[in-house]
Formats: structure tokens, C-alpha cells, sequence
């Protein structure tokens, strides 16, 4: 290729890497007012983190656009190629935690005025903030291309699976102490399991980081410490 080629590609791989990283703030973002929302009962900024939604998922269909174009045109291989489909494959990821979210968000709408207990409360705070410094950990791996602290956010996917295993289990009891309580703990379970999930797209992210880093995928099994299955309850699906 001519240096101008090169450029220009070279120009269209920063591109793609600074969709993911505007994505993830707005993740990030989403995540943390999703949480003082819950804490507040803030129902105004739950409309807002809804509304909010359209912004990453607008970013995402830039990137998988951006990423057919280059590879149509410039026909990449080995790195690069690699380099370009995992950043769509980390979009997807990063679009699913918009919606989880904004799930969250509309559990806080549908709790409106309605006495919470303060232990869950405090229980699904730390549960975000776990997650919070998931996303935050795997998004500057992904920024420095950092396949040692991917793993790092890969291994700690079970300290939040535990958190919210433990979430769930006081849940149900409250549930079974006082059948008045199940349609107010079925929607604070909905927001813990959407803060679960919201992990575990942190830990794919964290794979296709280690993959791009190093050539090399995670054969090992993910360490995951949820026992929720244990009881079933009704899966909720992304918006």
C-alpha cells in the first residue's frame, strides 16, 4: 500500500477504536446513574438513562458500518483483521450493557414512591459498583491493549456472581416472610440480575481483549460463583 493508503487506514483503525471508547464512557455513564437512581428513587433520571439509550446504540451501528467498509475495501489480514472484527464484537457487548442499563431504569420507573429496603438497596449499590470497576478495568485494557488486566476482569466475574447470588437468596426470603412483598422484590431481582449480566458482557469484552492481544482465546472455563439457577426465575430479555 502507498504511504497515503496507509494513512488513511490507520486513521480508520483509530476510528474504530474511538467508537468503542466513546460507547463505553456512555456505558459507564448509564451504569452509574442507573445506580443513583435505584439509591434516590429518581425516577426523572430513569426517564433519561431510557431516553439516553438511542446514543449507544447509534454507536454501534456506526461501528459494524465502519467495520464492513474496511474490511470490503482494504482486504485486511492476520492483526489487523482481528483487531477489526473484535472491536464489533466488543460494540455488541457494549450495546447489550446499554440495555441492561436501561432496563435497570425502568425498574427504578415502575418502583416509583414504593418503600425499598435499605439492605437490598445497599446490597445492589455494591453489586454495581463491582460491575462499575468491571467495565471501567476492561475498557482501559481494551485502551492499552492490556491482555494481563483482561484477565483480571475475566477471573473477578465470580466476586460479583457471588454478591448477587447472595441478593437473590434475601430476596426470596423477603418474598416468602410476606407475599405483599414479591411485586416489589421481583423487580429489585430483575435490576440485581441485569447488573449480573452486565459482568458477564464485561468478561466477553475482557476475552476478545485477551484474543486481540494475544492471538490466543480463553480455553479455560469462566469461574463463575452464580447459584441462583438453583431456583428459577423468568429470564428478562435486552431491549
Amino acid at each position: 500500500m502507498t504511504d497515503h493508503i496507509v494513512t488513511r487506514y490507520d486513521n480508520e483503525l483509530r476510528e474504530l477504536a474511538v467508537r468503542i471508547t466513546q460507547m463505553g464512557g456512555l456505558c459507564e455513564m448509564a451504569l452509574t446513574e442507573a445506580n443513583a437512581a435505584i439509591k434516590k428513587q429518581d425516577s426523572e433520571s430513569a426517564l433519561k438513562i431510557i431516553d439516553d439509550d438511542v446514543r449507544i446504540d447509534d454507536l454501534e451501528r456506526e461501528t459494524e458500518e465502519l467495520a464492513i467498509q474496511m474490511i470490503a475495501r482494504r482486504q485486511p489480514m492476520a492483526n489487523d483483521l482481528r483487531e477489526i472484527v473484535s472491536a464489533v464484537k466488543i460494540a455488541s457487548d457494549l450495546e447489550r450493557i446499554g440495555d441492561l442499563a436501561k432496563n435497570i431504569a425502568k425498574r427504578v420507573v415502575a418502583l416509583q414512591d414504593q418503600s425499598q429496603p435499605a439492605r437490598i438497596i445497599r446490597g445492589l449499590d455494591h453489586i454495581s459498583e463491582i460491575a462499575l470497576h468491571q467495565l471501567t478495568d476492561v475498557l482501559d485494557a481494551y485502551t492499552r491493549r492490556d491482555s494481563g488486566k483482561a484477565l483480571d476482569v475475566w477471573h473477578r466475574d465470580s466476586d460479583l456472581d457471588a454478591v448477587y447470588t447472595s441478593i437473590f437468596r434475601e430476596l426470596l426470603t423477603y418474598m416468602m416472610e410476606d407475599p405483599r412483598n414479591i411485586t416489589l422484590c421481583t423487580h429489585l431481582l430483575f435490576a440485581a440480575k441485569n447488573i449480573e449480566r452486565i459482568g458477564d458482557h464485561a468478561t466477553n469484552i475482557a476475552e476478545t481483549i485477551y484474543y486481540v492481544a494475544t492471538g490466543e482465546t480463553l480455553t479455560a472455563e469462566r469461574p463463575k460463583s452464580d447459584e441462583s439457577s438453583l431456583a428459577t426465575v423468568p429470564a428478562e430479555a435486552d431491549d
